[in-house]
């Protein structure tokens, strides 16, 4: 009979590292999506895990570790996965929220479609800014600094190390707060052209009452709207790739200061040498 026992000395890390990259499944843009099978999801994960096994430290050996125990170390692991995922998908959720607020003030809000992404109706400008976000987090780099800042968390917050405590909380909240004043800058053009066109129509539907102001005021507020936003494209292209830039060096450094700090060696010739 083979022996399994190297095999089941494996299997412990393994689902604990798994169980980290799992949790980057749950909101990391383009993997998150529900177009992506869950199958190939959970292979891709397991795929990742058997890659990084190999060098994560030593942890104690699955023997000492029951089920009591195991269920809040998977959630730990779990939670880190998590927190990278959601912080960086962050941007993304600003530029669809900024999309929304130009297509209600457009008079586009009427003309939902079914998001994919996020398995929910939305707007159909604040579904194609966040799909140009997406495509702005992939060709930056977005799914490859995500990936190799987990494997260095392997490094700093090592396998059963990590805990509630360290969920960096207060980047968190910089980031909804630098992404909602994204969403707002984004937006505020589209938003001030409107509010100056329906001022103008106003003026004209004052001064000449035989104008029929109502029935044509509708597609020209449409027709200024979007052309803001065609000639805007390049700016909201620009802010949205510095913000994700922010975001992953961010992530980066927190995932780096995870590591407790080295203990000082003292001066050669002793404290008074």
């Amino acid at each position: 009979m083979p022996n399994v026992e190297p095999i089941l000395s494996h299997l412990f890390p393994l689902m604990l590292v798994v169980a980290r990259l799992t949790g980057l499944f749950v909101f990391t843009p383009v993997l998150s999506s529900t177009t992506i099978p869950t199958m190939f999801k959970a292979l891709l994960a397991f795929g990742f895990g058997v890659a990084l096994v190999p060098f994560i430290p030593q942890i104690p050996p699955s023997a000492s570790i029951d089920m009591v125990q195991l269920v809040p170390l998977l959630f730990a692991e779990l939670l880190v996965g998590i927190t990278i995922g959601l912080i960086a998908a962050v941007p993304l959720y600003a530029m669809q929220m900024g999309g929304y607020m130009m297509g209600y003030q457009v008079g586009l809000s009427l003309a939902e479609s079914f998001n994919p992404e996020l398995n929910t109706s939305g707007s159909v400008v604040g579904q194609m800014l966040y799909f140009m976000g997406a495509m702005l987090f992939i060709s930056v780099g977005g799914l490859d600094v995500l990936y190799l800042t987990l494997a260095e968390s392997l490094r700093t917050a090592p396998i059963g190390a990590f805990t509630a405590m360290d969920v960096p909380l207060d980047f968190f909240v910089a980031v909804l707060s630098s992404g909602f004043e994204m969403a707002i800058r984004v937006s505020v053009p589209i938003l001030a052209a409107v509010s100056m066109t329906q001022v103008a129509m106003g003026l004209v539907m004052k001064t000449m009452p035989q104008i029929n102001i109502m029935s044509i005021g509708f597609a020209i507020q449409i027709m200024v709207g979007l052309l803001i936003l065609v000639l805007m494209l390049n700016v909201i292209a620009e802010v949205a790739m510095d913000e994700v830039d922010w975001v992953m060096q961010g992530l980066s450094d927190w995932v780096r200061n995870l590591a407790p700090p080295a203990p000082a060696s003292a001066p050669i010739g002793g404290p008074h040498g």
